[in-house]
């Protein structure tokens, strides 16, 4: 009995709008729709392994899945030895820097700048390449918070409309990047299984080129 492919998918609304890009390459993930809470689910050809975004790039590193689809900022962050053949397009945000509207930072006259973020290491790869000295805090969540409660002076963190930042009193002073969602695959699993992972690209590379705008 021929193994199904293993791709790892996030939890949450892209898990919906990747859905929407694969059935349009042909798969019917349509199972991981559903109510139901199970982790692993069986889509025809395709094994769907539902996880935290954080997790998917471990997962496909280490071969526990074939291929996933995760946020740049995400596998930026993870900085894994993947194949990225696929930008699907979807969940496109921005990775920025933000203070208090109220409290505005110099970067020369502050003597011990504090920026909290989910992404420490691409914070700090971002002030290196700015030349400000920083200190660096990790937070899992609720980063608006960060500079409201004084804990830090600006944060780093990902943003759609920048709604909630407004509506915490912070405002944008930089983008660090643009974020979308991307196709990951294991290198070696791609040599192994080249036929249907190949063709499993193709099809979605078909799929995003032909997505109405």
């Amino acid at each position: 009995m021929t193994r199904p492919i293993i791709l790892a998918m996030p939890k949450g609304r892209i898990l919906q709008e990747g859905a929407a890009v694969f059935a349009r390459a042909g798969y019917d993930l349509s199972p991981v729709l559903g109510d139901s809470r199970k982790l692993v689910l069986e889509c025809g050809p395709v094994r769907v392994l539902v996880l935290r975004s954080s997790d998917i790039a471990t997962y496909v590193a280490h071969g526990a899945a074939d291929a996933g689809i995760a946020g740049s900022d995400v596998l930026d962050e993870e900085g894994r030895d993947l194949f990225e053949p696929l930008d699907l397009g979807i969940g496109r945000c921005r990775m920025i820097v933000a203070e208090r509207a109220d409290a505005r930072i110099d970067d020369r006259a502050q003597a011990h700048l504090r920026v909290a973020t989910k992404y420490p290491r691409t914070t700090r790869a971002y002030l290196q390449r700015k030349g400000i000295t920083a200190e660096v805090i990790k937070l899992s969540g609720a980063i608006e918070l960060g500079p409201l409660t004084g804990l830090c002076d600006r944060i780093v963190d990902i943003t759609q409309t920048g709604e909630t930042l407004r509506q915490n009193g912070l405002i944008e002073i930089d983008t660090i990047t643009e974020v979308s969602t991307r196709l990951v695959v294991n290198p070696a699993r791609l040599k192994l299984d080249g036929e249907r992972l190949g063709g499993m690209i193709e099809a979605l590379e078909r799929a995003v080129a032909d997505k109405p705008v």
